[in-house]
Order: structure tokens, then C-alpha cells, then sequence
């Protein structure tokens, strides 16, 4: 039986033949180094303004300094004391009262608020939204200020108080022992709650309303709706106000010290006043890194637990 050879194949019909590889073009990879020259001057200040000071402060942590003379090798003394000091106990104490107030309140007066609101039907919810977000306008600074004259002794909540006829009940909230840490938290949640509203009125507004009409087909009220379709459908926004509020609440710093600067004696005392005081009032600068550094990786392994449930529950 006679056989055929296969000839080889010819030059162009060899090329289209040979597989192809996957390695970029020059044309993209001139593409890619623009892109990074583009992006090099924002990295630059970047570095120099967070990631630089962020080394240093890590570095400091194990000194002790007072900023002016010579430095001395500290250890892990600085995060030690940051355990045994009363004072900084004490802060870690007022930190997690705080997380209620400018965090679980908001969180749920804004979940209530965005159900209430987010109907169409709903009249005047425009300008309510307005008015309770007004405060993300404000500086903390302002806010301070403003929340200081509320409670002053000659301020509206003792006036009103007194017009009442309940002149026992007014006293400055600000200089009592007892009172001074929930005013302050009372401030931090009307601080905190236009956020948290407005974050869930919009993730409500994306929500398809066909999931609605079905609950209302099965017979859902008010309540089940809500639980069944409005709450997973805002599991990324609650991700977000849980991280927001919950950081503002450990890193609280100007309504505090614009108020109270932790008094009456510690009655108000965080953290970050700690810190600042440990950085400018008597200084040690050691010490003060350390309790940076600390709330810094609180920070970070707080923002990645709520990431990753978030990330968990939408799987």
C-alpha cells in the first residue's frame, strides 16, 4: 500500500499555526509605565506625609523621649504600660460607652429612619433628611462649640429646664462627674446619625422594589419587609457605617477636648487625649507613639473583621 508524506506546512501557514503568546505589547507597556509616572507624584507626598511619619512613630515607640534631649532605648516598656496604666484604662472604659453612642444608636436610629423614609410616599422626607444630615456639614470644631454652649449653665437645656419649673434638674452638664461622659455621647450620636441615614436611604433607594411587592404579596408587614429584604439589601452600607462609626468613636479626640479636655478630672478622659497629652503636656513622646501605634492596628483589625463578615454574609 503505497503512503503519503505530509509536507511541510508552508511560511505563512506555519505562523498562523504557532500558538500565540500572551506577553504584553509594548504599546501596553509603554501604557503601564505612563500610567505609574502619572500616579509617582501623588505616591510621592503619600510616603512623605502618612507613610514616613507612620515609621517613625512605629520607631519612637520603642524609645523613650522626651522631644528634646537625647533618646534611650525603651523596649516594649511603652506598650507594657499602656496595659498597666490606670489612666489608659480608664480611657479604654469611656472608649467602648462611646462606640454605644456614636455608633449603635446612630446605626439604629439611621436603620429606622431610612425604613421610615425611603417610601415615596412619604411627605416632608426630603427636607427631614436634610436637616439630620446638616451636622456632616459642621467641623467637629464647630460642633464642639455649639454642643459646650447647649449645655452651658445658662444654656438652652437649663433654660428650658427652668422655664419648666424644674430648677433642681439644671446644673452644668458638662462639670458633672456623672453627667458628663453621656452629654458628650448624646453629641457624638446626633454627630453620627445623618451619616448612618444617609447611607441607608440610598442603599434602600437601590434595592428593587419587586423584592418589596413580593413580601407585601406574601403577606409581609411592616416589620417582616424590613427584615427580610430591607436589611440584607443594605449589608455593604451597614459594612461601611459599622467601620466609619465605630473608628470615630476609638480615634474621638475634638469634641472632647474642645469641651471637657477629659474632665471633670477623667471623668471624659480617651485615648487620643491620653496620647496628646503625653505628646505635649508632659512629654513623652515614646508613650504617646505607643498608644498610636496600638489604636492604629485596633483600627485596622476592626475595619478588616467588619470587611470580612460583610464579605462572609454576601457569599
Amino acid at each position: 500500500m503505497a503512503t503519503v508524506k505530509q509536507l511541510p506546512a508552508s511560511g505563512a501557514s506555519a505562523q498562523a499555526a504557532a500558538p500565540r503568546t500572551n506577553a504584553p505589547s509594548s504599546h501596553r507597556r509603554r501604557r503601564r509605565w505612563l500610567g505609574l509616572a502619572y500616579l509617582a507624584p501623588a505616591l510621592a507626598v503619600y510616603g512623605f506625609v502618612v507613610l514616613v511619619p507612620a515609621i517613625q512613630g512605629v520607631w519612637l515607640s520603642f524609645y523613650h523621649w522626651n522631644g528634646i534631649t537625647a533618646a534611650s532605648w525603651a523596649g516594649l516598656a511603652n506598650y507594657l504600660g499602656f496595659l498597666q496604666d490606670p489612666a489608659l484604662r480608664q480611657a479604654i472604659e469611656h472608649t467602648v460607652f462611646f462606640i454605644v453612642f456614636f455608633s449603635v444608636l446612630p446605626i439604629t436610629l439611621g436603620l429606622a429612619s431610612a425604613a421610615l423614609t425611603a417610601r415615596k410616599d412619604v411627605k416632608g422626607a426630603a427636607v427631614y433628611r436634610w436637616i439630620i444630615f446638616l451636622p456632616q456639614v459642621l467641623t467637629p470644631a464647630v460642633t464642639a462649640v455649639m454642643w459646650k454652649r447647649v449645655y452651658a449653665p445658662d444654656g438652652p437645656i437649663n433654660s428650658v429646664l427652668r422655664a419648666l419649673g424644674l430648677d433642681s434638674l439644671a446644673h452644668g452638664w458638662l462639670g458633672d462627674y456623672d453627667w458628663a461622659l453621656p452629654a458628650l455621647g448624646i453629641a457624638g450620636t446626633w454627630a453620627a446619625f445623618g451619616l448612618c441615614m444617609v447611607l441607608f436611604v440610598a442603599g434602600t433607594q437601590s434595592i428593587p422594589a419587586e423584592l418589596y411587592d413580593a413580601a407585601r404579596v406574601d403577606g409581609a408587614g411592616p416589620l417582616r419587609e424590613f427584615r427580610t429584604v430591607t436589611l440584607p439589601g443594605l449589608r455593604g452600607q451597614l459594612a461601611i457605617a459599622v467601620t466609619l462609626t465605630v473608628l470615630g468613636a476609638i480615634r474621638v479626640f475634638d469634641i472632647v477636648w474642645l469641651t471637657t479636655r477629659g474632665g471633670p478630672g477623667t471623668s471624659t478622659i480617651t485615648p487620643t487625649v491620653v496620647m496628646y497629652q503625653r505628646a505635649f503636656a508632659n512629654p513623652d513622646v515614646g508613650a504617646a507613639s505607643a498608644i498610636g501605634v496600638v489604636l492604629a492596628l485596633v483600627s485596622l483589625l476592626i475595619a478588616l473583621v467588619v470587611v470580612r463578615l460583610s464579605e462572609d454574609g454576601n457569599r
